[in-house]
């Protein structure tokens, strides 16, 4: 089959389109998807670099991606939920190639109504954006934790007009909470499309100043923008990041801090594409690349700014 694979640690150029790797093998429990798309997120960069060989180690050579939307052309002999022929989305391993095999339990159905291409986006961004608010808000809509109903929680989505910021509002909006977007003083005004309660400019000292404590913080930003946000946590509240916190951060500030590595999560991947078909979750996607680009794909995002870029297969 074709894939894109490393054979070594570094930069772009390492990634190697292939045309004859092997295709993965299917076990009992196990579904193959020929894929129709998949996309880039942050992390691929990171691993690919090196950068998170101590979280995420390689066994070499390698296929990247996490995100692949397809179709399933075989199935183990002990799925039951899944046949040749549906339409399929799951977080997965190994996404940069023809074929995906990933564990039934793993996989949703793809809704009539959305476009594939447009799916691909959606899984590692989706889960890691709500695992985040989750851990932030640390329950459902409608629980109690320590005689405090999540519904009417303030919580604060820094990175809101990312794809994983973008999943966090979704997110924290349907468990009903009170959302504040974080976002650059230019982005104020798109920032309001989001439909949340308020903006905030996370590059503006005055406005941060003027900031009141939240109940919780969700950060896909990271750094000295994540060190910061600690400050406006109130007291006994919660701070969920899924990227880097300066070491010396959580000295002293009274707040639970939790980090998130995303997993997957089949039903909440299939309520996100429910909401994607019926209008309520837009992820904007700004390029659609070839699977064969996908090298070029990492140096766009690497750079930043690229926005969502998905490589069609």
């Amino acid at each position: 089959m074709k894939a894109v694979r490393i054979h070594g640690y570094g930069g772009p150029e390492t990634l190697t389109f292939e045309d004859d790797v092997p295709e993965p093998e299917i076990g009992p429990d196990v579904v193959l998807i020929r894929s129709v798309a998949t996309s880039v997120n942050p992390i691929d960069w990171k691993v690919r670099s090196g950068a998170r060989q101590k979280d995420f180690p390689l066994h070499l050579p390698a296929i990247l991606g996490k995100d692949v939307s397809g179709t399933v052309v075989a199935v183990g002999s002990d799925v039951r939920t899944f046949r040749p022929g549906d339409r399929v989305i799951a977080m997965a391993d190994a996404a940069y190639a023809e074929v995906v095999a990933v564990p039934a339990a793993l996989v949703s159905h793809l809704p009539d109504g959305v476009d594939p291409i447009d799916a691909a986006a959606i899984p590692l961004a989706a889960l890691t954006g709500d695992q985040l608010v989750r851990l932030a808000m640390r329950a459902a809509a409608g629980q109690t934790v320590t005689g405090q109903t999540v519904t009417g929680q303030t919580i604060l989505v820094s990175g809101a007009l990312g794809s994983v910021g973008r999943s966090a509002v979704h997110a924290a909006r349907k468990l009903g909470a009170t959302v504040i977007a974080g976002v650059r003083a230019r982005q104020l005004a798109e920032a309001a499309s989001l439909g949340v309660h308020a903006a905030v400019a996370l590059d503006d000292d005055d406005a941060m100043a003027g900031l009141e404590a939240v109940d919780g913080v969700a950060d896909t930003v990271g750094g000295a923008t994540a060190a910061m946000l600690l400050g406006k946590v109130k007291p006994g509240g919660r701070f969920a990041y899924a990227s880097v916190l300066p070491d010396d951060a959580a000295t002293g500030t009274g707040v639970e801090i939790g980090r998130v590595f995303a997993r997957p999560d089949a039903a909440t991947l299939r309520a996100f594409a429910d909401d994607m078909r019926d209008g309520r979750f837009v992820l904007p996607i700004s390029r659609r690349l070839p699977l064969r680009d996908a090298g070029a794909a990492h140096e766009l995002l690497e750079k930043g700014g690229g926005g969502k870029i998905v490589l069609v297969v």
